[in-house]
């Protein structure tokens, strides 16, 4: 029998019986009931967030229940978006159990993976029902349609995606201006104002952004056709010299983790032999398989991870070849598109606004795909300042800086 989710608890006279948490049933119940009244996930997680309900870790954790997952969090009543898109998918919460949706592959990989449909059991009327059936199935239509959509009328922006919070690295959404539509801008996704954590809303225009990066590609093409033997060159010391270093430190990091990773083995089956030979109680070796497994893990993941960066410095040439295909295609479209920004650029780091009036300044950084930060020597037909006509009655002052 799984262990009951929020909203319900084990029968202290059955533990194989469900029954239902009174206190966590009325807040399942009104989470179901902002979603029918038309709220959104993100409405909902401050709703709750506001009236001081504790989120189901904190609330099991109130009550002496212990449950897995992470119980440090600052804010004991923010709501994860996440844990309301599950609460609002649960079956369990009609009053039918569903088992087997998840399975391991074996005793000493904990992990979890999903199961196909029809291997799940599942037991109509199995406990007491929150949620009536007919309320369940209009929320999953309500939420099918839920989905996070472009502005009507307008497509999406180039630059969605590429952009990050140079302070907290999140990812600045792209929104646009009510009333006034033709304002299409970014601000950084983690912001406190919307129940983030960082300080800044790292707002940027998208208008202004198109023409600072257009500008900084031109000053490339040019550098490029004016000086092609001084940019091949940059582009090896960058393609050679700073993944020769990062390589070397790649692959001893690679070694000690796999070096690790068979020592993990070795101790997980010296403590199973203590376990049978009675040397190691079973409490105890419970507790010491349970470490190294969350350590082997890890261990894997961050082998796995390596090795496909290992991999790609192979094909460390093709890549500045590729690089130089997209800047040569932008040479003769002259204009930038989504797929030519895509195929040279990485990310964006875009810092937090500084001074005020005319002397307000903003820096961003650009990351191109394969070579990193591009630091070019000065460009004789692109100075290292030059005022961009942004829109009409805003003008920007464009100045060239180095990435450190």
């Amino acid at each position: 029998m799984c262990p009951p989710p929020y909203g319900y608890k084990k029968d202290p006279d059955n533990p194989r019986k469900w029954i239902i948490d009174d206190e966590a049933a009325e807040v399942v119940r009104r989470i179901y009931r902002l979603c029918v009244e038309g709220k959104g996930i993100e409405t909902t997680a401050r709703l709750l967030q506001e009236d001081g309900i504790l989120t189901p870790t904190q609330y099991w954790e109130s009550k002496g229940i212990r449950k897995g997952g992470k119980k440090s969090q600052g804010t004991p009543c923010k709501w994860c978006k996440t844990t309301i898109t599950k609460i609002l998918t649960l079956r369990e919460y009609t009053g039918t159990l569903v088992n087997f949706k998840t399975y391991s592959k074996s005793f000493k990989n904990k992990r979890r993976l999903d199961n196909p449909e029809e291997n799940w059991a599942v037991f109509e009327n199995h406990h007491e029902a929150i949620i009536d059936k007919t309320t369940w199935e209009q929320v999953q239509k309500l939420r099918e349609g839920t989905k996070r959509r472009k502005p009507k009328n307008t497509e999406k922006n180039m630059f969605a995606g590429l952009l990050y919070c140079a302070d907290c690295g999140h990812k600045l959404h792209y929104n646009i201006n009510h009333p006034n539509s033709s304002i299409e801008y970014f601000n950084c996704s983690n912001y406190r104002g919307n129940r983030g954590t960082c300080n800044e809303t790292h707002y940027i225009r998208a208008d202004s952004l198109e023409q600072v990066v257009l500008l900084e590609l031109n000053r490339m093409v040019s550098y490029l056709k004016n000086h092609a033997e001084e940019f091949a060159e940059l582009l090896a010391q960058k393609t050679t010299k700073d993944y020769e270093r990062e390589s070397r430190n790649r692959r001893q990091r690679l070694q000690e983790l796999m070096s690790r990773n068979k020592e993990v083995d070795r101790l997980f089956e010296r403590i199973y032999e203590d376990n049978v030979s009675g040397k190691l109680t079973d409490e105890r070796f419970m507790k010491m398989s349970q470490r190294y497994d969350e350590e082997q893990q890890q261990l894997k993941k961050d082998i796995e991870e390596l090795q496909r960066q290992c991999d790609r410095e192979n094909d460390r040439a093709f890549c500045k070849e590729q690089f130089l295909k997209a800047v040569r295609k932008f040479m003769e479209m002259k204009t930038l598109t989504p797929t030519i920004l895509h195929e040279l650029v990485e990310r964006i780091d875009v810092y937090q606004t500084q001074g005020r009036g005319k002397n307000r300044t903003q820096r961003i950084v650009i990351h191109y795909n394969f070579i990193g930060v591009l630091d070019l020597p000065e460009v004789e037909e692109y100075p290292e300042n030059v005022v961009l006509d942004s829109r009409q009655g805003v003008a920007i002052e464009y100045l060239v800086g180095k990435a450190g």
